[in-house]
């Protein structure tokens, strides 16, 4: 016992200590930056806005986790696959006038991906449901390098622009607030981002009502509660996981979709994002859809703001710096206790 608390006091003690040279590091950082309290808000907001896509990104992660025990490293995949076949469904019908493109090219994307998630868990998860979890976590890296080897053969390394929500245009509107006065900087907000926000608290509020309010979703959460008790009330765990793995490639391609017009989508774009969704979820802990959430939005925030006071081609190491930090301080995640999940 004694030597558990001086192990716990010893792990206290590293937090803390981490913690003051972090925050030192930021302030000798920020200090030579001379930025405005703009400026900060600024690269806040503009974390925010990709915050909120590793959020949407990391509740895949945690719907096939909490049914299947699977970390499904696909996901940034089928964002990627939301992003560029939008993108081609818009071109095909730019030569049809009066035809809604982005409405359909947003459920053409959403509905094929779907699709290819239900085709990634019949033909390569299902018939490795007994394989040890190490197995079928490799089974969805290797998924992830072919459905990115096949983007690459029909999109090329090129990249593509999708037309803003709001404007139809590749140009997206911009909204300035402050900046009136003499030598004031103002805050800039592209349009974009409130679809970004608003289709990500839509899709939020409907997978909390789909989870709690519907038989369906009830017996998706039965499979994550206690697989054993929802197969003898006669809930099918097999097809609980296909039902998982077309509800994360759904999420994943609305996310991938509503991003498109605020970046530039290419066919290696579901690298980054499917490791930053991971590290959100982690942070989130993995079984927790909320906390996945407020971990998407806190790693964006956090990159965003430490790229600014930095260098932005330290964007990526501060989001994998935290991934290795959490991993070695807090692997249960900030918000939520260690829990066993079984397998399929």
């Amino acid at each position: 016992m004694q030597k558990l608390l001086q192990s716990q006091t010893a792990r206290r003690i590293a937090q803390i200590a981490l913690v003051t040279v972090l925050v030192g590091l930021t302030i000798y950082f920020a200090a030579q930056k001379n930025y405005r309290p703009v400026q900060y808000v600024q690269l806040a907001l503009d974390g925010l806005r990709g915050g909120t896509i590793y959020a949407l990104v990391a509740l895949g992660f945690v719907t096939v986790f909490n049914v299947t025990g699977i970390i499904n490293f696909a996901q940034g995949a089928f964002a990627m696959l939301g992003a560029m076949i939008a993108v081609s469904v818009n071109i095909a019908l730019a030569d049809l006038p009066g035809v809604p493109r982005l409405l359909l090219a947003g459920l053409a994307a959403v509905l094929i991906t779907t699709l290819v998630g239900v085709i990634m868990e019949r033909v390569t998860i299902f018939p490795a449901r007994d394989a040890e979890p190490l197995t079928l976590i490799i089974i969805t890296v290797g998924v992830f390098i072919v459905l990115q080897g096949i983007a690459l053969l029909i999109w090329g390394t090129d990249s593509y622009s999708l037309d803003s929500f709001t404007t139809f245009e590749t140009s997206d509107h911009i909204i300035r607030l402050g900046g009136e006065a003499e030598g004031a900087i103002p805050l800039i907000i592209r349009s974009q981002s409130f679809w970004i926000w608003g289709t990500a608290a839509v899709l939020m509020a409907g997978l909390w009502f789909f989870f709690e309010r519907t038989m369906i979703g009830r017996a998706l959460k039965a499979c994550s509660d206690n697989r054993q008790a929802a197969a003898l009330m006669g809930i099918s765990p097999e097809r609980m996981s296909m039902l998982s793995f077309a509800l994360a490639a759904a999420v994943g391609a609305i996310g991938g979709f509503v991003l498109a017009p605020a970046t530039r989508p290419i066919y290696d774009m579901g690298l980054s994002l499917g490791l930053k969704g991971f590290i959100a979820a982690i942070i989130g802990g993995l079984v927790n859809p909320a906390a996945a959430v407020v971990g998407g939005l806190m790693l964006g925030v956090i990159e965003n703001l430490g790229a600014g006071i930095t260098r932005a081609g330290f964007k990526d190491v501060i989001a994998f710096l935290i991934l290795i930090l959490m991993l070695l301080f807090r692997p249960q995640g900030l918000f939520t206790r260690q829990q066993r999940v079984e397998k399929v």
